[in-house]
């Protein structure tokens, strides 16, 4: 029997606005190149995979500067690379200093408070777990989340990152639930959902954009709203 729902943070509850792909797109233009938004989701969606498989094989904070640089250099290479661009070093890191300085907030997707506040009156215990490196708690009251969660557990908290199983433990622990009696849906497959598993939790994988083509054995949903169904 189900008893809680953990989620993932970035990408699955909340979103950046202006979205990533139309900062990229509008800076590229003082670059000379006129891309669509929509024709860079997919190359940002596949330039957040290798950020965050990146982030959990390390932590930012146990990164130089030097190499946090690095990252992000080749964030934007993919970026460019997917859209199908090719441009000199220089754009590269043009581009890079243009994100660095973009003003971008946080917003919730439009499906989660319904499905939150649903999941809550089915007497669900709901938590977060994020690979996160810094107190959250301000951005969760503003965002209207921080009164529809039970528990959050960060990277920081834990002492650990997703795909680690010990993030997963110590959340499970903290929200006083065994494995089988929880779920957990993120966006990322191998850093969620493979994550989730490997700690005896079911995973789901929330893929809003139809970004993985191939078939995965794991539930898969595009909305939060689709949770209703599956945990009946």
């Amino acid at each position: 029997m189900i008893k809680a729902v953990f989620f993932d943070l970035y990408q699955t509850l909340v979103r950046y606005q202006p979205s990533q792909e139309e900062l990229e797109a509008e800076a590229l233009k003082s670059f000379g190149f006129d891309v669509s938004p929509e024709k860079l989701r997919h190359p940002v969606l596949t330039a957040n995979e290798y950020i965050y498989q990146q982030i959990a094989k390390r932590p930012l904070s146990q990164r130089s500067r030097e190499e946090v640089m690095a990252l992000y250099i080749e964030y934007q290479r993919i970026v460019l690379k997917e859209a199908g661009l090719e441009a000199e070093e220089k754009v590269v890191m043009g581009l890079l200093g243009m994100m660095q300085q973009a003003k971008m907030d946080l917003v919730l997707f439009d499906d989660v408070p319904g499905a939150l506040d649903d999941l809550k009156k089915r007497g669900l215990k709901l938590g977060l777990i994020s690979n996160i490196e810094r107190d959250m708690t301000a951005t969760l009251e503003k965002l209207g989340l921080a009164s529809r969660l039970d528990s959050v557990v960060t990277s920081q908290d834990a002492g650990f990152t997703k795909p680690q199983p010990e993030i997963f433990n110590y959340a499970l622990d903290k929200a006083g639930v065994k494995p089988d009696e929880a779920v957990y849906i993120g966006d990322q497959y191998q850093v969620d959902v493979i994550g989730a598993e490997r700690a005896g939790m079911k995973g789901i994988l929330l893929d809003r954009d139809g970004y993985y083509k191939e078939d995965l054995d794991c539930l898969k949903i595009k909305r939060l709203s689709d949770l209703a169904d599956l945990l009946k």
